[in-house]
Formats: structure tokens, C-alpha cells, sequence
């Protein structure tokens, strides 16, 4: 057996449906709940409604993102199957315009003609709806819409993200909390970014500024709305 034979290739996109929804759902507890964190605390509310406030945010989001996600994601399974029904009726009634149409899609990838009708028959004697779903409308078993999986991460990362901050508050004084939780949700953000852009085989050094970038506006605008409230309420 040859080691193309017995070896399976392992490649990075099978991880694109969970790994976007997790990126995003860490990422978005730590900067939604650092910053209302961050902004609550710069209008000089006591520890306790701090983290009040902080918790309530964690709730709040890691639901909002399971709901946010379920739909967005239902929308987009609800579509693929959609054109999959389509398909499939089109592939009972007109098989030879069908396979004429997979021919077609090999061609302008630069088969030849005779190549192209040759895998298209192949392909189709085997799976028609599946060789359509792939190369016609770009639907696979790796990007394949999968609404639970997605609601889910979202929500558990949501949390644990949201979580890192919120332990900052109750290991720092109040005089510290803005700086404090700051400088640890950037230094979390960072941690992630590295991690996420790793995982994907992506450049880590840009994924780790793409994120603190935005962190820290986020952070330094809540900061600045709730010093100006705090000084005028």
C-alpha cells in the first residue's frame, strides 16, 4: 500500500464551522463584557454593580449569540437545501441537460471535452445529487450550514470569554478596574487571536493585532461614554 494510500490528508477547512463560530463568540464575550465592564466601572459604580453588570452581560450575550447564530445559520442551511431540492427535481426530470450542466462546470476548469462527459458520468452514476451539490453549487460536507453546532459554540465560548474579564473584577480593587480589566481582556484578546489564527494556519501576528486593535477602541469608547455620564449624572 502506498503512503498517498495510506495516509488521509488532513486539511485545515474541515474546522472553518466550528472554528468561526467559537473565534467569534470568545472574542465577542471578551470585548462586549470587558467593555461594559470597563464603561460601568468609569462612572465610578462600586465593585458589586460592576459585577452585576457584568454578569447580566454574560447572560445576556452568550443567548444572544446562540439565537444570532441558530437563525443566521438556519437561513443558511434553509437555502442549501432549498437549491438541493431544486437540484435533485431537476436531476429526475432533465438527467441528460444535467449532466450536460456538470460537464460544462469541468470545461471551464480546463478539462477537455471528452475527460469533462467522461467524470460526469462517473460522478453522476455514483452520486449525481452529490457531484451537483459540490461542484455545481459549491455545497460540501465541510461547509455544510450546521445550525446547532453553531448556536452552541457560540454560547459556550461566548461565556468563557465573557468569564475572563468578569474574574478580573473580583480579584482587583475598584481603583484599578479600569486599567486592569483593560490591559487583561487586551492580553486575553491577544491569547486569542494567536490561538484562533494557529489553529486555522493563519498569519498569527495579524490575527493577534486584528483583534486587540478593536478591543481596545471598543474598550476606550465605553470608557470614555461612561466618565462622561458618571461626571454628569
Amino acid at each position: 500500500m502506498t503512503r498517498l494510500h495510506s495516509q488521509t490528508e488532513r486539511h485545515l477547512v474541515s474546522r472553518i464551522g466550528w472554528l468561526r463560530a467559537a473565534v467569534l463568540g470568545a472574542n465577542d464575550g471578551i470585548v462586549s463584557t470587558a467593555s461594559l465592564i470597563v464603561g460601568v466601572a468609569a462612572a465610578s459604580a462600586s465593585t458589586s454593580e460592576v459585577l452585576v453588570a457584568g454578569v447580566a452581560g454574560l447572560v445576556a450575550g452568550a443567548m444572544s449569540m446562540a439565537a444570532g447564530e441558530y437563525v443566521s445559520v438556519s437561513s443558511q442551511s434553509d437555502t442549501e437545501q432549498a437549491d438541493l431540492a431544486r437540484e435533485r427535481a431537476e436531476l429526475a426530470g432533465q438527467p441528460e441537460f444535467e449532466r450536460e450542466e456538470l460537464a460544462q462546470v469541468y470545461i471551464q476548469r480546463g478539462v477537455s471535452a471528452e475527460l469533462a462527459h467522461q467524470v460526469a458520468d462517473q460522478l453522476m452514476a455514483k452520486d449525481a445529487l452529490g457531484a451537483h451539490a459540490r461542484d455545481e453549487l459549491g455545497i460540501s460536507e465541510v461547509t455544510a450550514a450546521r445550525p446547532v453546532q453553531a448556536a452552541l459554540t457560540s454560547a459556550a465560548t461566548f461565556a468563557v470569554g465573557a468569564a475572563m474579564p468578569l474574574a478580573m473584577v473580583m480579584l482587583m480593587p475598584s481603583s484599578l478596574l479600569v486599567m486592569g480589566v483593560s490591559i487583561a481582556s487586551l492580553l486575553f484578546l491577544a491569547f486569542l487571536g494567536a490561538v484562533g489564527a494557529r489553529t486555522g494556519g493563519a498569519n498569527v501576528w495579524k490575527a493577534t493585532f486584528r483583534v486587540t486593535f478593536w478591543g481596545a477602541l471598543a474598550m476606550g469608547l465605553t470608557a470614555a461614554i461612561g466618565a462622561l455620564f458618571g461626571t454628569v449624572v
